[in-house]
């Protein structure tokens, strides 16, 4: 049974002050099961990014990054940003704890075409954590929209020179899903510095 509204999507309006993106509140079908796909979530305590390869989710979840990764959803991409991800790879990692020092103001590697990031938080009110897609890279007020971090809240950007973002310091819980599509001659050094990341995280965690 399908979990994504692949319609709602297809309609959502792509914003192009600053940079291209476009946000839905949420992406879910009405009958999917909030509680399961919570549950289903990697138990991650650290900060940082964990790639797929290093840890274990339940069914829903990896039902999700299946539609998350099919192509019906890359098509949608490439309709909504214009650009031919037919050579390109994805890569999908998960993050489950905010750090007091994530969230600085940044623009992501140029090696990254576009990034969806897919928040998973039930019952979010804590506005220090949600996302804000900004207008320059010095001010985290001076934003173009900001992005709860409620769960099926997803946001879609082009990767530019002005694609700032970031959010205001904030430690806990915090689940998402990201998704980056990446140039296919930069794909090994990329998949690498995630594995390298994630293996370095679990042997600390198990001294």
């Amino acid at each position: 049974m399908q979990l994504i509204n692949s319609e709602k999507l297809s309609h959502a309006k792509v914003e192009k002050e600053s940079f291209p993106f476009f946000h839905v509140d949420n992406i879910f079908l009405d009958h999917i099961n909030t509680e399961q796909i919570i549950n289903d979530f990697p138990d991650i305590s650290d900060g940082g990014s964990f790639h797929l390869t290093s840890i274990r989710s339940g069914d829903s979840i990896n039902q999700l990054i299946e539609e998350l990764e099919s192509k019906e959803f890359k098509k949608i991409l490439e309709n909504k940003f214009s650009v031919n991800l037919d050579e390109t790879k994805v890569v999908t990692t998960l993050r489950g704890y905010s750090r007091k020092k994530d969230g600085k103001i940044h623009t992501d590697s140029k090696t990254k075409i576009l990034t969806v990031l897919l928040y998973l938080n039930k019952n979010w009110s804590d506005d220090k954590g949600n996302l804000r897609l900004l207008k320059g890279n010095s001010n985290l007020e001076d934003y173009i929209k900001e992005i709860p971090c409620t769960f099926g809240s997803l946001v879609a950007f082009k990767v530019t020179d002005k694609c700032w973002h970031g959010f205001k310091s904030y430690e806990g819980k915090r689940l998402s899903v990201q998704l980056n599509y990446i140039y296919p001659d930069a794909i090994t050094s990329h998949n690498l510095r995630h594995k390298i990341s994630s293996g370095l995280k679990a042997f600390f965690k198990n001294k």
